[in-house]
Protein backbone atom coordinates (compact mmCIF):
# COMPACT_ATOMS: atom_id res chain seq x y z
CA UNK A 1 0.00 0.00 0.00
CA UNK A 2 1.72 3.27 -0.88
CA UNK A 3 1.75 6.07 2.00
CA UNK A 4 1.71 9.85 1.67
CA UNK A 5 3.32 11.84 4.31
CA UNK A 6 2.67 15.42 4.12
CA UNK A 7 5.03 18.01 6.40
CA UNK A 8 5.18 21.39 6.37
CA UNK A 9 2.05 22.83 7.75
CA UNK A 10 2.36 25.46 10.62
CA UNK A 11 1.23 29.04 11.88
CA UNK A 12 1.98 32.06 9.70
CA UNK A 13 0.83 35.43 9.68
CA UNK A 14 -0.98 36.51 6.67
CA UNK A 15 1.08 37.97 4.04
CA UNK A 16 3.65 34.98 4.71
CA UNK A 17 4.65 31.69 2.80
CA UNK A 18 4.80 27.84 3.42
CA UNK A 19 6.34 25.25 1.29
CA UNK A 20 4.26 22.17 1.67
CA UNK A 21 6.01 18.49 1.14
CA UNK A 22 4.42 15.12 0.26
CA UNK A 23 7.24 12.02 0.39
CA UNK A 24 5.50 9.25 -1.49
CA UNK A 25 6.45 5.61 -0.21
CA UNK A 26 7.10 4.60 -4.18
CA UNK A 27 8.24 5.86 -7.36
CA UNK A 28 6.36 8.67 -8.48
CA UNK A 29 7.93 8.56 -12.41
CA UNK A 30 4.87 7.23 -13.92
CA UNK A 31 2.01 8.85 -11.68
CA UNK A 32 -0.25 10.71 -14.02
CA UNK A 33 -1.60 12.98 -11.51
CA UNK A 34 -0.62 14.37 -7.70
CA UNK A 35 -2.09 16.44 -6.24
CA UNK A 36 -3.46 19.03 -3.21
CA UNK A 37 -6.53 19.77 -1.44
CA UNK A 38 -7.63 21.27 1.83
CA UNK A 39 -10.65 20.63 4.35
CA UNK A 40 -11.47 23.52 6.40
CA UNK A 41 -14.27 22.89 9.82
CA UNK A 42 -17.65 21.88 8.67
CA UNK A 43 -16.70 21.94 4.75
CA UNK A 44 -16.46 19.50 1.88
CA UNK A 45 -12.27 19.07 0.72
CA UNK A 46 -11.92 21.03 -2.04
CA UNK A 47 -9.17 20.80 -4.93
CA UNK A 48 -6.22 23.28 -4.41
CA UNK A 49 -4.19 22.74 -7.06
CA UNK A 50 -3.06 19.21 -9.31
CA UNK A 51 0.40 18.47 -11.18
CA UNK A 52 0.14 15.75 -13.91
CA UNK A 53 3.18 13.47 -15.00
CA UNK A 54 3.83 15.60 -17.87
CA UNK A 55 3.95 19.07 -15.63
CA UNK A 56 0.70 20.27 -16.39
CA UNK A 57 -0.52 21.86 -13.45
CA UNK A 58 -4.27 23.15 -12.36
CA UNK A 59 -4.90 25.49 -9.65
CA UNK A 60 -8.35 26.72 -7.96
CA UNK A 61 -9.27 30.11 -9.18
CA UNK A 62 -8.82 31.04 -5.12
CA UNK A 63 -4.56 30.31 -4.84
CA UNK A 64 -4.28 30.98 -8.37
CA UNK A 65 -1.12 33.49 -8.63
CA UNK A 66 -0.32 32.41 -4.99
CA UNK A 67 0.61 28.87 -4.75
CA UNK A 68 2.75 26.62 -6.91
CA UNK A 69 2.53 23.15 -7.03
CA UNK A 70 5.60 20.55 -8.48
CA UNK A 71 7.45 17.53 -8.32
CA UNK A 72 10.76 16.06 -8.36
CA UNK A 73 10.15 12.58 -9.65
CA UNK A 74 13.71 11.72 -8.30
CA UNK A 75 12.77 12.31 -4.72
CA UNK A 76 9.01 11.19 -4.89
CA UNK A 77 7.76 14.55 -3.25
CA UNK A 78 5.27 16.85 -4.25
CA UNK A 79 5.71 20.28 -3.01
CA UNK A 80 3.04 23.41 -2.59
CA UNK A 81 4.71 26.65 -2.29
CA UNK A 82 2.01 28.71 -0.91
CA UNK A 83 2.97 32.62 -0.66
CA UNK A 84 1.07 35.74 0.16
CA UNK A 85 -2.02 33.32 2.31
CA UNK A 86 -4.90 34.80 3.64
CA UNK A 87 -6.52 33.79 6.46
CA UNK A 88 -9.12 31.63 4.23
CA UNK A 89 -6.39 29.68 3.49
CA UNK A 90 -6.54 27.80 6.96
CA UNK A 91 -7.47 24.42 6.24
CA UNK A 92 -5.86 20.99 6.62
CA UNK A 93 -3.83 20.47 3.50
CA UNK A 94 -3.93 16.42 2.30
CA UNK A 95 -1.87 15.57 -0.19
CA UNK A 96 -3.23 13.19 -3.21
CA UNK A 97 -1.87 10.34 -5.73
CA UNK A 98 -4.24 9.19 -8.52
CA UNK A 99 -3.35 6.41 -9.95
CA UNK A 100 -5.06 5.03 -13.20
CA UNK A 101 -6.09 1.68 -13.60
CA UNK A 102 -8.42 0.35 -16.59
CA UNK A 103 -11.66 2.49 -16.79
CA UNK A 104 -10.76 3.73 -13.74
CA UNK A 105 -8.75 5.41 -11.16
CA UNK A 106 -7.42 4.50 -7.63
CA UNK A 107 -6.82 7.68 -5.48
CA UNK A 108 -4.50 7.07 -2.23
CA UNK A 109 -4.29 10.35 0.67
CA UNK A 110 -1.95 11.62 3.09
CA UNK A 111 -2.97 11.81 6.72
CA UNK A 112 -3.25 15.72 6.08
CA UNK A 113 -1.32 18.43 7.45
CA UNK A 114 -2.39 21.72 9.40
CA UNK A 115 -2.34 25.08 7.82
CA UNK A 116 -2.93 28.36 10.08
CA UNK A 117 -2.58 31.99 8.81
CA UNK A 118 -3.57 34.35 11.23
CA UNK A 119 -4.93 38.22 10.91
Amino acid sequence: QVQLVESGGGLVQAGGSLRLSCAVSESIFSIKIMGWYRQQPGKQRELVATITSEGRTNYADSVKGRFTISRDNAKDTVYLQMNSLKPEDTAVYYCQLRRLVPYSANDYWGQGTQVTVSS
